[in-house]
């Protein structure tokens, strides 16, 4: 794979300024049935896909009690129990399903704690490492989610917290209660909705995790990136990740897949080195 040096980043970031990540993790989403639901179409490929990533070096891993629900992290204990020293393993509270591609919004402090509790036991942890509010929920106050998650960081059942697709002003209301270490937003190289988001956490020494980080569809992105596969001997969708990696420090990429193979692609995107010409060929996409 052809590279180059004249744009680099940092591999790593600590998040809560105590567990230092490989940036290039995994997300957990896809190793459960079709529309999020329910079992895997091939659980021990699924069970290798979590085994290989962590051969490869993802010391990262992103779930949510709500994928299958419980599916992905009854597979992550399964495969990977007792985890390797250094493995974090981050997941989410706050949606409930009821049905395949269907996410209501419950982010009740009864509800929590039922999942909060019910992840633990499904991962075999007495901690969990980063544990992250799936969506604000606008019928319950802020501020109950918040005393809720204050209390289950007090009693030593989550380490560390984070937060999901929230703005710069719900995350000041939330750092009133607690340290907010990452914030988890839709973002890729075509949709920058959250462009203040990320800036702000970068300031703030938090971790930005994009979700959804592959381009779409948009035409120019397609072209752009296609033109950068071909001089790097790589994929699409390695340079929207690589282009990732290079934007900001704080971005930790979760890619999920299914299948060993894809996963293996996913990772060869941290051999790519975008020139500062590449990269401004990219920002624009956005801009």
């Amino acid at each position: 794979m052809a590279t180059t040096t004249t744009s680099t980043y940092p591999t790593t970031f600590t998040l809560g300024g105590d567990l230092t990540i490989n940036r290039l993790g995994y997300g957990a989403m896809r190793i459960t049935g079709q529309g999020i639901w329910g079992p895997p179409a091939d659980h021990d490929e699924s069970i290798r896909v979590l085994q290989r990533a962590v051969e490869l070096g993802v010391n990262f891993i992103d779930t949510a009690d709500s994928y299958g629900p419980n599916v992905s992290e009854e597979l992550i204990a399964e495969a990977l129990y007792p985890y390797q020293p250094g493995l974090v393993i981050a997941t989410k509270g706050g949606l409930l399903r009821t049905g395949p591609n269907e996410w209501p919004i419950d982010a009740s402090p009864e509800h929590l704690e039922e999942v909060l509790h019910g992840s633990l036991k499904r991962l075999q942890l007495d901690q969990i490492d980063l544990y992250q509010l799936h969506r604000v929920d606008p019928e319950v106050p802020f501020e109950k989610t918040l005393e809720f998650l204050q209390k289950a960081q007090e009693e030593g059942l989550v380490k560390h917290i984070g937060l999901s697709e929230v703005t710069v002003e719900q995350i000041k209301k939330a750092q009133e209660y607690v340290k907010v270490v990452a914030v988890q937003n839709m973002y890729s190289i075509e949709n920058r909705k959250w462009e203040a988001e990320l800036t702000y956490t970068r300031e703030q020494g938090m971790a930005f995790i994009p979700w959804y980080p592959l381009a779409g569809g948009n035409s120019e992105a397609l072209a752009a990136l296609g033109q950068l596969a071909h001089k790097h001997q790589a994929t699409s969708p390695q340079i929207a990740l690589s282009w990732l990696l290079h934007h900001s420090p704080n971005i930790l990429l979760i890619p999920g897949t299914s299948k060993v193979k894809h996963l293996e692609e996913n990772m060869k995107t941290a051999d790519i080195q975008l020139s500062t010409e590449d990269m401004a060929v990219l920002d624009r996409i956005g801009a």
